[in-house]
């Protein structure tokens, strides 16, 4: 019982801590990508755009890495009342620029299909200053939070990590007694060890052990047929050897 619910705890502390792991490298990579997708929290300013105007708005057009000439030459052409000389380059990449231009409200849906046949995208977005203060101070918190959950669960992963692992050592040990006194009868007759071999000597092991406890069936070692019958055990082609052997996997951080 005890183990069920630390098995529950860390299934729950687990999903919290990944749920905010995933959450840090969602808006990590929201960051790094291509000027289509990016953030631009870092990028645009306030001086960029023509706010609170009841006519006009600016629009961020992502250029193609050559096409920068042919935009400034012919943005202002691609539809009516675009406002003249508005544009302005705010960054670029590998890929292409980012330009601002500042045109009539009510020939944006014309602006935008004239700018895509000519093989420039107008990028959704919206000045909000409050938005884009609140992506900036994003990665941060995520961050703050993680490594406030990390000590934490690191600590308690500790305290409930010998718990766990004593009492999986525990089962161990009733599953040697009863194979064994399934195996070999009553009165209980028989010595529990551990050995811990080097990986090169395990054959050199096995190979000792099974000539030494021989004597206590006639099979000797190998692998099973499908139908052989064994007192207190249920295997198909699985090792079989004289002696009850369990394996313990001690290396845990490997396994994980």
């Amino acid at each position: 019982q005890q183990v069920s619910q630390i098995d529950g705890e860390l299934k729950s502390q687990m999903e919290a801590y990944n749920r905010l792991k995933g959450n840090l490298q969602a808006a990590e990579r929201k960051a790094v990508g291509n000027l289509l997708t990016r953030t631009l929290t870092d990028i645009v300013k306030k001086d960029d755009f023509v706010l609170d105007s009841e006519y006009l708005t600016t629009l961020l057009v992502v250029v193609p890495r050559t096409q920068d000439t042919t935009w400034e030459k012919t943005y202002e052409s691609l539809s009516e009342l675009v406002v003249p000389r508005s544009t302005k380059k705010i960054t670029e990449d590998s890929d292409g620029g980012l330009f601002t231009v500042t045109l009539f409200k009510k020939v944006v849906a014309d602006f935008r299909v004239k700018a895509r046949e000519n093989k420039f995208i107008v990028r959704e977005f919206s000045y909000d200053e409050a938005e884009l203060e609140a992506e900036k101070e994003e990665i941060t918190r995520f961050t703050t939070e993680q490594k406030q959950q990390y000590g934490p669960l690191l600590r308690w992963l500790k305290v409930n990590f010998s718990e766990v692992f004593v009492a999986w050592i525990h089962m161990k040990g009733l599953r040697v007694f009863v194979e064994s006194v399934l195996r070999y009868g009553l009165p209980v007759n028989f010595q529990a060890v551990l050995l811990q071999p080097n990986e090169k000597k395990i054959k050199q092991l096995r190979e000792v052990l099974a000539s030494h406890f021989s004597y206590l069936d006639g099979r000797g070692g190998g692998k099973l047929d499908v139908g052989v019958d064994i007192p207190g055990m249920i295997l198909v082609n699985q090792e079989y050897h004289s002696y009850v052997y369990f394996k313990i996997d001690a290396d845990v951080a490997n396994g994980i």
